[in-house]
């Protein structure tokens, strides 16, 4: 505790802030006090924090032939960043993905363009950056995972394993998508881009990508929407339907097998993730530089790329002038959560795992801030690109409502973003090679980090299992399940897990965390761990969200959205109702985690009578607490004495 650690953390000799006074630690002598007893060193009891007396010289200190003051925990070493900032920057790669690129956008289309901003940045100051900052004090605190963590509470377990199962879906689909977007990336070295031009087959009601055909067109596309109407589609739009992923009108008939070529991208995304992840998080550190910085250089290349389109004005217009009437919608909020959840990764264990690698004084207040303001940034970076680019191609298809372009769905980023780079007259393959290559980068990024909550589960709970040997199993089943999404039905799959497995589940669990750590375990509780470890007390702003408000403003939004509960549909089809029986089963099967979970603390627990043992569930494991056993050592005595 005494000097300065490497995150600019100072202590002092005041003993009056905690983290920042030096205990007086135990002498290492072998004697209690002044030595006249001639017993070992006082032990701590973890399970109460009580002191008592060994007449013994504990087993680990025999060689010496001293005694300790400090329990040794029987924990392997943990792994931890080689700088704070690379920490900084993994968090960032981490938030900073295709949740903002790829989901945002077509999110806010969904909901009224404008209409969304508002709630999503109201949302983000009572969710996303309470819950945000909560995840990371927890997870450095503990040095434990996203499942470990909830040794805080044991009754609780099963909202850890729920988050596991849930963020285990999304990386099945996450893979798929950086299958899609490595097929781009390939197909961007074509001269002339693929999607471009319009084929033959698609005639008359298709219109060109290409900046040369812009202004030949423009006028005969206008004439042509005035007749045939929204039968208008771009080049680009077709590709991706058409020849990329051979898009099915329904899945009544089955949804087809894998294509070979997404198959093999999916099984390179897959190998990249897996070369990443056998290296530990040190190496994963120092390529976060890399995967955090890189996509803000081609973003804002194409920014302002997009605003010098005509029509341009109009689509960023869209999507920042507010539609109060939509604001009122309740859907529209809930959407902003999901959307929150989406963006930041929150409540999924992610930012737990990651700052459960920290060192313990690092300062995640200020990290939490960063990250949080500069994903925000990023979301409205991209959907004024976007909503830019989707302004354009209502100028040129002579459409008059910018919400209406494209189809909102996860095609978007394929087809806005294409449709943009089509039109640049210099070097578009090169500038396309890069674009592609940034959202490679920005999906290997979350990727990374949503396997690695899963590595970190299996090896906090199995610590002999090595990490080459984890990273190939999971590797092996992404691919395996990430195949049903690279086929001619993929997107439909896609869109029914995405919202079953990953959108609902995670508003539920959300809120179960909330009650974990801020009732359960107490916010005043965690105001003291924080304290403890920063050197300063969490003010009301964010013990109100802790406590009151984030749970509550997630509770009333989830039971509106269960009241007024339709069916899900893709592009207006509606679903056979095998398929909804299968959402509704990986919905139940997440949330069952929760009771199950429970009734096994409750089992384990000690005590002689059943209601013992439940009181007893809802306290800390005797372990809980820095995993440093010096710092648990000074942590005990410093909730003791508070």
């Amino acid at each position: 505790m005494e000097g300065r650690d490497n995150n600019g953390f100072i202590g002092d000799n005041s003993p009056s802030i905690a983290g920042q006074f030096r205990w007086n630690t135990p002498p290492s002598n072998g004697v209690h006090g002044s030595g006249t007893h001639g017993v070992a060193l006082t032990d701590v009891e973890l399970a109460g924090g009580k002191t008592v007396h060994r007449t013994s010289v504990p087993e680990d200190t025999t060689r010496t032939g001293t005694g300790t003051a400090i329990p040794v925990q029987p924990t392997a070493d943990r792994d931890q960043w080689g700088k704070g900032v690379e920490f900084l920057m993994s968090c960032i790669a981490m938030s900073v993905g295709l949740g903002n690129v790829w989901r945002f956008p077509f999110v806010a289309l969904e909901n009224g363009g404008g209409a969304f901003v508002i709630p999503y940045i109201i949302v983000l100051l009572l969710v996303g950056k309470p819950v945000y900052y909560m995840e990371m004090i927890i997870g450095q605190f503990s040095s434990r995972g996203s499942v470990k963590v909830y040794d805080m509470a044991p009754i609780m377990r099963g909202v850890g394993y729920g988050q596991l199962f849930s963020v285990s879906t999304l990386i099945t689909y996450y893979s798929s998508l950086m299958a899609l977007i490595a097929r781009y990336m390939i197909d961007s070295f074509m001269n002339p881009l693929p999607w471009a031009k319009c084929r033959q087959e698609w005639l008359p009601n298709c219109i060109d990508s290409e900046a040369k055909a812009m202004t030949a067109q423009s006028e005969s596309a206008s004439h042509s929407a005035n007749v045939t109407g929204p039968s208008m589609t771009s080049s680009s739009e077709l590709y991706f339907t058409k020849v990329v992923l051979k898009e099915l009108d329904g899945i009544d008939d089955g949804i087809g097998l894998p294509d070979l070529r997404l198959t093999l991208f999916l099984v390179l995304s897959w190998s990249l993730v897996f070369l990443t992840l056998i290296k530990g998080v040190k190496s994963s550190g120092k390529a976060s530089y890399f995967l955090a910085l890189f996509p803000y250089i081609v973003m804002t290349v194409l920014l302002v790329r997009a605003c010098t389109l005509p029509g341009a004005v109009d689509g960023i217009v869209y999507f920042l002038k507010p539609q109060w009437d939509k604001i009122y919608d309740p859907k529209v909020w809930y959407a902003a959560v999901t959307q929150c959840f989406f963006s930041l990764s929150i409540c999924f264990g992610n930012i737990i795992m990651y700052s459960s690698y920290n060192k313990f004084r690092h300062n995640v207040y200020r990290d939490a801030t960063i990250v949080t303001s500069i994903d925000t940034f990023t979301s409205l970076l991209a959907g004024c690109t976007i909503f830019g680019i989707l302004g354009h191609l209502a100028h040129v298809t002579g459409k008059t409502d910018v919400g209406n372009v494209v189809k909102s769905d996860a095609g978007l980023a394929f087809i806005s973003y294409p449709e943009a780079i089509a039109k640049f007259e210099v070097l578009p393959q090169a500038f396309s090679v890069l674009f592609f290559l940034m959202l490679f980068v920005l999906g290997i990024g979350s990727n990374v980090a949503m396997t690695s909550c899963v590595m970190t589960v299996i090896k906090d709970q199995f610590p002999k299992v090595r990490n080459w040997q984890a990273a190939t199993i999971i590797a092996i089943c992404g691919v395996l399940l990430g195949s049903i999404y690279v086929t001619p039905g993929g997107q439909y799959v896609l869109k029914l897990v995405d919202y079953y497995g990953a959108s609902s589940i995670a508003l539920v669990l959300a809120i179960a965390e909330l009650i974990a750590i801020g009732w359960v375990y107490g916010v005043d509780r965690l105001c003291k761990d924080t304290e403890f470890m920063l050197g300063h007390r969490p003010n009301i702003y964010w013990r109100l969200c802790w406590r009151w408000i984030t749970p509550l403003l997630m509770f009333v939004i989830l039971i509106y959205n269960l009241i007024t509960l339709e069916p899900l549909m893709y592009k207006q089809y509606v679903y056979p109702t095998i398929a909804y029986d299968i959402g509704w089963c990986i919905f139940a099967f997440g949330l069952l985690q929760l009771p199950i979970w429970a009734a096994y603390a409750i089992y384990k627990q000690s005590g002689k009578t059943l209601n013992e043992k439940i009181k007893n569930s809802f306290k800390p494991t005797p372990a809980w607490g820095p995993l440093d056993p010096t710092t648990l050592y000074e942590y005990k005595k410093f909730i003791d004495e508070d």
